[in-house]
């Protein structure tokens, strides 16, 4: 194993014995090797994985495919059957929530315990005790048992020792799922930090996370590695295959190729809209092409011709301004008759996450309309741009028949049109949305707004003539 090789995997598969009575365990025992009273059950097998240092992986799949063995054989709380696995450097694993700890002690008692597990010295955990307890925010808690913690105290407990290892690899395995809103925001912000200077396996059934957070990504399905690439292709191919399946249907299809992102609505008047226009941080949007060769899966029985980013007038823009009221319509035709169809789109960042988007369906869910085969139809989204940072941007855009719950995808396009955000005053946050009023009020009971002139636009923020 290379020295930039945290994780080597070859050949690895693992296992169990499944018996269909209890007592065919005891002829086991007496038969050994010359009967077999059990049926194997592998649960993964056959696979191979290199990972290096530094990388964030992405895990997905199916509940059952075999993820979560496969992390229990990486951290070793799990022996392999056959092949290897090799792990350079100290693991911390959140795998099930309170592995390790010991019901009967105190949480104070079993962050001794786990963090000795995972390494740690006595001296080592006085020292980071106090960091431990304040991340975990548990309070009066600490010194109760564990075994009368909610799932979520078992969480935050289990997460602040991992946090507080000097971990070479971290697993997390769909343990923040349980947690509250404002501890999955400090975890998040922990495990951001933790993948400049670490090696991060993460394992979630949210597209948009794993999408966000991770370089590559290892699609495990029946216990093998079904594909292995970037987030955002392998995410795509994933709720591609989910459709499928769940439709059963032959005529679903998967088409398109893979392209890399090229080089009555209330409207709001931001009263900063003029000073970013003059400035060098108008939202500039630049916008491409409708791809129709993009990658798509789907049903067939409607089909989407057009995607465009239109002015209130119906005029196709080459390029727009955040804060400008705009149209995004899709065009599309029935192949067969389609009895509710619902048309939405979402929009994408560089790292596959979605910001914002919307469909037809509250909007026609009484009276749905109905469309025949060889009919053209189109939806209309007239909304206000928000204001995005710099960078690349895809429109996602579906057709789908039957209700949000319960619906067949007949045509869902990944990229359909990507444009480009030259210039933004947005520096924090995933978008930035038009003001009503900003102002500092005077608290002399006037609520008097103090005013700001413009000729105070400082020269360096005035863009050039």
């Amino acid at each position: 194993m290379c020295s930039d090789t945290v994780i080597q995997i070859s050949g690895l598969g693992k296992a169990y014995n499944i018996y269909k009575r209890p007592q065919d365990r005891l002829k086991q025992m007496l038969w050994r090797r010359w009967r077999r009273f059990y049926e194997e059950y592998w649960a993964i097998h056959d696979i191979s994985l290199t990972i290096a240092r530094g990388e964030t992986i992405g895990i997905i799949g199916r509940n059952g495919s075999g993820k979560s063995t496969l992390l229990q054989l990486i951290a070793g709380t799990v022996s392999p059957t056959q092949g290897t696995v090799k792990v350079s450097g100290r693991v911390a694993a959140l795998l099930e929530l309170g592995a390790g700890f010991n019901p009967e002690f105190s949480g104070r008692e079993n962050v001794y315990l786990a963090a000795s597990i995972l390494g740690l010295s006595q001296a080592e955990i006085d020292a980071r005790l106090a960091l431990i307890i304040d991340f975990a925010a548990i309070g009066d808690f600490l010194d109760q048992p564990v075994k009368l913690y909610s799932s979520g105290m078992f969480a935050r407990l289990a997460f602040a020792v991992a946090a507080h290892v000097d971990a070479d690899v971290l697993i997390v395995d769909e343990t923040l799922s349980v947690g509250d809103a404002a501890f999955n925001q400090k975890c998040m912000r922990f495990i951001r930090g933790f993948k400049e200077r670490g090696t991060l396996l993460f394992v979630s059934h949210d597209m948009g996370a794993v999408a966000g957070l991770c370089d590559r990504v290892v699609w495990i399905d029946r216990g093998a590695v079904r594909a292995e690439g970037t987030a955002k292709e392998i995410c795509f191919e994933y709720l591609a295959a989910m459709e499928q399946e769940r439709d059963d249907s032959s005529s679903f299809r998967v088409a398109g190729r893979r392209v890399a992102a090229p080089e009555p609505a209330r409207i709001i008047h931001d009263p900063r809209r003029e000073l970013l226009d003059a400035s060098v941080h108008r939202n500039e949007i630049d916008l491409f092409e409708f791809d129709e060769e993009a990658r798509s899966f789907g049903q067939n029985g409607a089909r989407i011709l057009d995607v465009a980013i239109e002015d209130a007038a119906g005029n196709r823009l080459p390029a727009l301004v955040g804060g400008e009221d705009v149209v995004l319509r899709i065009r599309a035709e029935a192949l067969a008759d389609v009895a509710r169809p619902i048309l939405g789109f979402q929009i994408k960042d560089r790292l596959g996450q979605f910001l914002f988007g919307d469909n037809t369906y509250l909007t026609y869910r009484l009276a749905p309309v109905a469309m025949a085969a060889g009919q053209r139809f189109s939806a209309r989204f007239h909304f206000q741009m928000p204001y995005l940072p710099t960078g690349d941007y895809s429109v996602v855009a579906a057709i789908a028949e039957g209700t949000q719950a319960e619906n067949v995808a007949h045509h869902w396009i990944d990229d359909a049109i990507f444009f480009r955000v030259q210039s933004s005053h947005v520096t924090r946050g995933l978008i930035g949305i038009p003001m009503l009023d900003i102002a500092i009020v005077a608290e002399d009971g006037s609520d008097r707004a103090l005013d700001r002139p413009a000729a105070l636009l400082q020269p360096q923020d005035q863009k050039p003539a």
